[in-house]
Parts: C-alpha cells; sequence; structure tokens
C-alpha cells in the first residue's frame, strides 16, 4: 500500500509541475505576444494536432515523473539511476516524436502533389495545403527539439547534483565495486 501511494504522490507532484509549468508559459505568452490561452489552444490543436499535443503532453509528464522519483531517491546509486536514464530515455523519445512528425508532414504534403494535377487554376490551393503540411512538420521540430533538450539538461542536472551531494564514503565504496 505504501509504494502505491508513493506512487500517486510523485504522479500528483509531476501533474502539478506540468501544470504549473504550462500555466507560465501561457502567462508568458499573454505579457510578451497578447494572446490568450484560448487562442494558444486553439492554434496548438489547428497546426500541431491533436496526436502530437497528446503524445508531447504524455512523454513531458512521464519525464517530470521520473525527475520527481530522481528527487526522491536521495542519491540511492542504482534506483537513482534507473529514474535518471529512464527520464532521458523519455525526455529522447520527445525529440523522436518532434521528428517523426516533422517526416508525417512532409509526406502529407508531398503525398498531397502526387493526387493533383498542376494548373494556373489549381497552384493556390495546392500550396495552400501543401503550407499547411509543412507548418506542421517544421513547427512540430521547433518545439519539439529544444523542449527534448530542456528535459534532458534539467535531468542530467538534478542527477549530477544528487550525485554531488551522496557522501564520500559512499562514493569510495561504488568506486571500489566497480
Amino acid at each position: 500500500m505504501r509504494a502505491l501511494t508513493d506512487m500517486f504522490a510523485a504522479g500528483s507532484q509531476a501533474t502539478s509541475y506540468l501544470l504549473g509549468g504550462l500555466v507560465l508559459i501561457a502567462a508568458g505568452l499573454t505579457v510578451v505576444w497578447s494572446l490568450q490561452i484560448d487562442d494558444v489552444a486553439s492554434w496548438a490543436f489547428d497546426v500541431l494536432g491533436a496526436g502530437f499535443v497528446g503524445l508531447l503532453t504524455l512523454l513531458v509528464l512521464a519525464t517530470t515523473y521520473c525527475l520527481v522519483q530522481l528527487r526522491r531517491t536521495r542519491g540511492d546509486g542504482d534506483v537513482a539511476d534507473f529514474w535518471f536514464l529512464t527520464g532521458v530515455q523519455l525526455a529522447s523519445g520527445v525529440a523522436t516524436l518532434a521528428l517523426t512528425y516533422t517526416l508525417f508532414g512532409i509526406s502529407l504534403g508531398i503525398g498531397s502533389l502526387a493526387g493533383q494535377a498542376l494548373t494556373p487554376d489549381t497552384v493556390q490551393g495546392i500550396i495552400r495545403e501543401l503550407t499547411a503540411s509543412f507548418s506542421l512538420a517544421f513547427m512540430t521540430t521547433v518545439i519539439g527539439l529544444p523542449l527534448s533538450a530542456a528535459l534532458r539538461t534539467i535531468l542530467v542536472v538534478a542527477h549530477g547534483k544528487q550525485r554531488l551531494q551522496q557522501p564520500v564514503s559512499r562514493l569510495i565504496e561504488r568506486g571500489m565495486n566497480s
């Protein structure tokens, strides 16, 4: 029962961090560009798509969960390493997702060209479809790659800080057992 309670507490804390981050981003967008939250959400779902937004949210939440668990280990070497490595893999999954959607958007754009005759009357419509597909393609990369790098950086710094805070005797013991 204790393990379930701890898991729920870590999940709740990770969700709080994610929602808090979203509130800060929304506040920043409102201050800098005078955008309303419904405008941002509408843009995200129109340009990026519900699939990308949903998968990205799950990966960021899972990475944040690993960060919370990493901080809860209090330097317990193998357990801390497990949560660190799992978090890094999930953060790398954000980059993979972004690049996959980039290729998907480019494929959609090229696919739309293949089935249409290119005439002076159809050029404008074709370019509109191509632009929408490429917008999906490149915005997923613009959002996903920096986010992935930021998540990995946070994990590496947190793990490194934890390692520095370990007692010297534990570090010596680990070095002798390696």
